[in-house]
């Protein structure tokens, strides 16, 4: 315990799920937690304070200091906002988790403008605009001198590192957070940032079944520990958020038990020639080239892809 004494961190999407999970987790470690959550329903419709102002409820009882923030952080202003709260409440920033999301699932020839546009609003601008703002504080005191041990955590997904049918807009959203993560630390650490990313595997609202409870979909019967509780996810970003974690510039899929570190894309095969290439040269590639076999590396791939 105490692991996050005093350190003031942003969660957003932590009204419920995962978000949740790590709002009470962080809250144990001594965190002084910035609920965000608007509260709308798993499509992104509609809003709700309840959530988020349950969860601060939940970590006062036991003795923790959390505050509630509704702020749209897809959106430039409510971003800003959501810096602002923590900084002006909490007198500092120093963990950002960025957390909040949902789905529109469609096969693409279904998918909408709409469906599109929506997804990719709250997962990827809903990570842009918080780090932006936040790193721009961060720059600010960095500039006064006021250098500290910042830390952003993002979370992608399996559904853009491995892929997954009727989530192109999800998919194609979490596979750019997960570039976003590493070039953002490529930049913010010359502040003092270090930024990871997660590609959290766990039964939520959002990935529960139509007619599922997702809460009892991620616990045991009898109560007992089960791989796809979401609570599981929340102690390794907890480690990501410590002072002296060191690691910076990764993405790991979290399931369970089992944290697992991704490897960026690589170059595992090539054809080479001097000058350039005919179409027929090249058609005399293409058995080689769909026929080579990945090392996926995880269960989840091999459920997806086979081998």
């Amino acid at each position: 315990m105490g692991a996050l004494q005093d350190r003031v961190c942003i969660i957003t999407g932590a009204g419920r799920g995962i978000g949740r999970e790590h709002a009470l987790a962080f809250a144990a470690e001594g965190a002084k937690v910035v609920v965000n959550d608007l509260g709308g329903e798993r499509d992104g419709t509609g809003a709700d304070r309840t959530p988020a102002q349950q969860v601060v409820d939940e970590i006062r009882k036991a003795g923790g200091e959390a505050v509630a923030n509704y702020d749209d952080v897809s959106t430039t202003e409510g971003a800003q906002n959501l810096v602002n709260q923590a900084v002006e409440t909490f007198g500092d920033l120093h963990v950002l988790v960025n957390n909040a999301g949902i789905l529109r699932d469609r096969m693409l020839v279904s998918m909408s403008d709409e469906d599109w546009d929506a997804v990719v609003k709250v997962h990827l601008r809903g990570h842009f605009a918080p780090t932006r703002a936040a790193a721009n504080y961060w720059r600010e005191q960095s500039k006064a001198g006021r250098e500290g041990r910042r830390a952003v955590i993002n979370t992608s997904s399996t559904s853009g590192l491995f892929g997954n049918v009727g989530q192109t807009n999800y998919g194609a959203a979490k596979s750019a957070i997960a570039t976003f993560t590493v070039i953002a630390n490529m930049e913010l650490r010359r502040y003092g940032v270090r930024v990871n990313a997660i590609a959290p595997a766990a039964a939520t609202r959002l990935t529960a079944t139509v007619g599922a409870d997702a809460d009892a979909a991620g616990k045991q019967e009898e109560g007992g520990w089960s791989p796809l509780d979401p609570a599981n996810i929340s102690p390794f970003v907890a480690y990501l958020a410590t002072e002296d974690c060191p690691v910076n510039g990764r993405v790991f899929l979290v399931m369970g038990g089992e944290v697992a570190l991704f490897q960026p894309w690589v170059v595992v095969d090539s054809v080479k020639k001097d000058g350039r290439w005919t179409i027929e040269e090249l058609a005399a590639h293409g058995d080689r080239f769909q026929g080579r076999a990945f090392d996926y590396g995880h269960p989840i791939a091999k459920m997806i892809f086979g081998g």
